[in-house]
């Protein structure tokens, strides 16, 4: 069994939001207005001292006016006055809270942190926090985010589940998210974790039908062996993309001093994270683009790519990042392709890898060399460079990739670099579940991730 059920916090059908204020700048109003901008149909109980109504909702004093049982209190008041509603909580029967208030450990005042956590575990109450953003899970529309959504764009439905220490790390990752095509299955903010920390997090997400994959911002470890066996059995299931910091000394204080985490020798984390499959992203981009082609892509079969490019340039920079990769080789046409791309390709075009078909290329030449070297037994995935600033490449183009994708039993990924209108087609491809990078290297990195997990995956069967 876990050791805390995270069902109530994720999924609540009744939600107190204590700290909720009629002042639109206040943390207690944005979260309240975000659960009614989310759509959220459970039960929602605003509760401030004064006991105005608030949004047009029944406000309550405290919490144990209301008379009906409610399954999440998200806390949003000053530190000093954390405990006593945490008691209130408790001895009203609340199932679970979300502290997002600061002022805890992470400026020194542990007494108070351990304190509250002390609370919550006398009544069995799983708490999220202090110092966090809290959670938000766009199937069930919960929202504790204090970050309106004029400020923070909220992603689409998706299977990607994102747990962060950092509330700033978090919320910079969703934004970038709602941009991208594969949405959001679950995000969690757990702060100074003093009571469910990463390894109740990492064993819920584990366990979680709609996360298929696992994406962490790491700062420290709280129990640190059960952190470590929650790993060990995660990797063989899904795919976890984990960047960690506290790289360097100065590093990890400032993680203490941020949320009091301890941060732990650096290179002993990635040698364990290497041990369990995870995937090591270096910054906050490798976390989206790592994401990204886990949860759209099939597993390949190999690590030989074929490059197929509408730009010389592009497809020599993708040539040197495959040269660079620890894992990747370029494929080697086989001579059936080789003779069906000769007879369909224009005299300009050079019939080898990478595949060149010209500035002029349109989506018919695009979809005559991919379905050449579809069954092509040499090649396992394809990098498409699909430049639109070119006269053939339009939304015929974008389309035709797509049609591809939706019919194709090998990993396939786009790169494709430009503005407004090369934009507009990543887009359309990306929100039709295509992955699609701004860079040669970045493509490749990704490609690179994907085919690492596989090859672990496989080596544990």
């Amino acid at each position: 069994m876990s050791r805390v059920d995270l069902a109530q916090i994720m999924n609540p059908k009744s939600v107190a939001v204590i700290g909720a204020s009629r002042d639109p700048d206040k943390v207690g109003h944005v979260i309240l207005q975000n659960y009614i901008n989310a759509g959220y149909d459970g039960e929602l109980y605003p509760v401030n001292k004064s006991g105005e109504d608030i949004l047009g909702l029944k406000t309550y004093k405290n919490v144990d006016q209301i008379k009906k049982s409610v399954d999440l209190a998200v806390i949003a008041i000053p530190a000093p006055f954390v405990p006593g509603v945490l008691e209130e909580c408790g001895k009203a029967g609340v199932r679970s809270v979300v502290v997002v208030s600061g002022g805890f450990a992470e400026v020194g005042n542990t007494e108070l942190e351990e304190k509250i956590g002390q609370i919550a575990m006398k009544y069995k109450m799983p708490m999220i926090g202090p110092n966090c953003l809290g959670v938000m899970d766009p199937r069930s529309r919960v929202d504790t985010l204090f970050l309106p959504t004029y400020k923070l764009s909220r992603p689409s439905i998706g299977g990607v589940s994102f747990m962060a220490q950092s509330g700033a790390v978090g919320s910079t990752i969703l934004d970038l998210i709602s941009g991208e095509g594969f949405g959001l299955s679950k995000f969690i903010s757990y702060g100074n974790a003093t009571y469910v920390d990463e390894a109740d997090i990492l064993e819920y997400l584990m366990n979680d039908k709609d996360t298929k994959v696992i994406v962490m911002y790491l700062e420290g470890v709280k129990r640190g062996k059960a952190f470590l066996d929650v790993a060990r059995k995660t990797a063989g299931k899904k795919p976890v993309v984990v960047l960690k910091a506290g790289k360097t000394a100065e590093g990890q204080a400032a993680a203490h001093s941020h949320t009091a985490a301890l941060a732990g020798d650096f290179e002993t984390y990635l040698a364990l994270f290497r041990q369990f499959g995870f995937i090591i992203a270096d910054d906050l981009s490798d976390l989206l683009y790592y994401a990204k082609v886990l949860v759209s892509e099939p597993p390949p079969k190999g690590n030989h790519v074929a490059v197929i490019t509408n730009g010389g340039g592009a497809g020599v920079l993708v040539t040197d990042a495959l040269a660079s990769s620890p894992n990747l080789k370029m494929g080697v046409f086989s001579a059936t392709a080789q003779k069906a791309l000769r007879k369909a390709m224009p005299s300009i075009v050079s019939i080898r890898n990478p595949l060149d078909l010209a500035g002029d290329a349109d989506y018919q030449r695009y979809g005559t060399a991919i379905e050449a070297l579809r069954n092509d037994p040499g090649i396992d995935m394809f990098v498409v460079v699909a430049l639109f600033q070119t006269p053939g490449a339009d939304s015929k183009l974008a389309a035709e990739l797509v049609r591809f994708k939706d019919n194709m039993d090998k990993p396939m990924i786009v790169v494709s670099v430009g503005a407004q209108y090369t934009e507009m087609h990543k887009v359309l491809m990306e929100s039709a579940g295509l992955p699609v990078y701004d860079s040669p290297a970045a493509a490749v990195k990704a490609l690179s991730a994907l085919l690492s997990y596989n090859v672990y995956k496989n080596r544990k069967r």
